[in-house]
């Protein structure tokens, strides 16, 4: 850029001293007269030196349009670095305020872990509280429903009931019954349910049995009707075979002769009879296969009813059965729970001792193991508060890393920028230095 200035400085002096000249020629040339050889000589010399005149003007022309575009790229120069300074200058301002953000972040945070932490020891310290409270109260409850099954056991006797005490018991309120009255009006209840329906179930026996007894006779008189009419039903059925028979005779007489124009009146009366006689067996015949179907068929339903009435009768006799082995069982199992009731009261005060020498022991234990525990918990607690400081600490250093790292960088950034802007000041100065010099020439 400067030998560049330094040639054009050059030519605009050379074409200042041409123009200088120039303006004395034209001024000196009307005067002088001289012959004609040196005025010719001259007017040539004059047309070199104004043609030499235009290429300086034309040559200084270039260089002032050259010039004009040196001012425009100063003046761009000048503009971009101007605008590099404000991008800079708000940078370092959002640096600095990311810097504070980030500050008043960690402090936030560290304030939340610490209030996070003293809220964790304060919970646990709580729950094992809590969890103490519980332990003690499941074992006062344990040892109250020990002693209340002891009692209920004691007292689940002599559950048979009559009906005056029931009726009695029943009256009463279930707020007011005790447990071994309670038990004893269920078991009451579902007895004599079963007893009843026991009862109901004999009646029934003993109606179905009737029944079946008249079933039984309804049939034999049936049968014994179905037999007489089928004994009916065979001779009718003998006597139509013979009348057909007869019948096939007396065709095979009228095709032999003239038996039909001689006893044609007679013919035509038996024939009148014996339709007639025909027509009557067949409805006769019909009466009596509809009357065997009918008593086919209420056989089969009288055979269907006695079936499962004797189904019925068997199962009613497996259920009296049943529940007579049943009470059998609940008798001997009643018995053998007396027996094993006696066994487990001499169990119970043999586990009461036990039990007393294990809750001897059980303290003593419980004793040993609170302190151990609380020991262990002491421990615990001293190694999370230890823990929890060494985070503590870790994260002060390594805030406090990050906050000189970024103070470092923010810190380079701005002698970087500042930098920069001296030397954007220093070419600014050098530009302007240098376009004065050139408005100056």
């Amino acid at each position: 850029m400067s030998h560049k200035s330094s040639k054009e400085i050059r030519k605009v002096n050379i074409s200042s001293s041409l123009e200088s000249e120039d303006i004395s020629l034209e001024t000196t040339i009307p005067t002088d007269d001289v012959s004609s050889s040196e005025e010719r000589e001259g007017a040539v010399k004059i047309t070199k030196q104004l043609i030499e005149r235009k290429e300086l003007l034309h040559n200084l022309q270039l260089l002032k349009i050259e010039l004009s575009q040196k001012n425009l790229m100063i003046d761009n120069l000048k503009a971009e670095y101007l605008t590099k300074i404000e991008e800079l200058e708000e940078k370092l301002n959002d640096a600095i305020h990311q810097k504070q953000l980030l500050s008043l972040r960690l402090d936030s945070q560290l304030a939340l872990q610490q209030e996070d932490a003293r809220k964790h020891q304060a919970l646990m310290k709580q729950e094992m509280e809590t969890i103490l409270l519980r332990q003690k109260q499941l074992e006062e409850t344990n040892h109250q429903l020990r002693e209340r099954a002891g009692d209920i056991r004691r007292s689940l006797r002599d559950l048979e009931l009559t009906d005056d005490c029931y009726e009695k018991l029943k009256s009463l309120p279930e707020d007011q019954l005790s447990i071994p009255e309670y038990v004893s009006i269920r078991f009451y209840e579902v007895v004599h349910s079963l007893r009843k329906e026991l009862s109901d179930l004999q009646m029934k026996k003993e109606s179905l049995s009737e029944e079946l007894s008249g079933y039984k006779s309804q049939l034999k008189c049936l049968s014994e009707s179905y037999e007489d009419e089928r004994r009916n039903r065979s001779e009718l059925e003998v006597r139509c075979q013979r009348l057909t028979l007869e019948l096939a005779d007396t065709k095979q007489m009228i095709q032999q002769g003239d038996y039909r124009q001689e006893n044609y009146d007679k013919v035509k009366c038996e024939r009148d009879v014996f339709e007639h006689e025909l027509s009557e067996l067949r409805r006769k015949y019909e009466i009596l296969e509809v009357s065997h179907k009918a008593q086919a068929k209420e056989r089969n339903d009288l055979s269907k009813e006695l079936a499962t009435i004797q189904q019925s009768l068997s199962l009613l006799q497996k259920d009296k059965d049943y529940l007579n082995r049943q009470n059998m069982e609940l008798s001997v199992r009643c018995a053998h729970e007396e027996d094993r009731f006696e066994r487990l009261q001499i169990q119970l005060e043999d586990a009461k001792k036990a039990r007393e020498e294990m809750y001897e022991k059980y303290v003593a234990s419980r004793d040993h193991y609170k302190t151990e525990y609380e020991k262990k918990l002491h421990e615990e607690l001293e190694q999370i508060r230890l823990k929890t400081n060494q985070e503590i600490e870790q994260l002060r250093s390594t805030s406090k890393e990050m906050y000189e790292r970024e103070n470092r960088n923010l810190r380079e950034a701005r002698d970087n920028a500042v930098a920069e802007k001296e030397r954007a000041v220093t070419a600014e100065k050098d530009a302007l230095r240098k376009y004065d010099q050139l408005l100056e020439q």
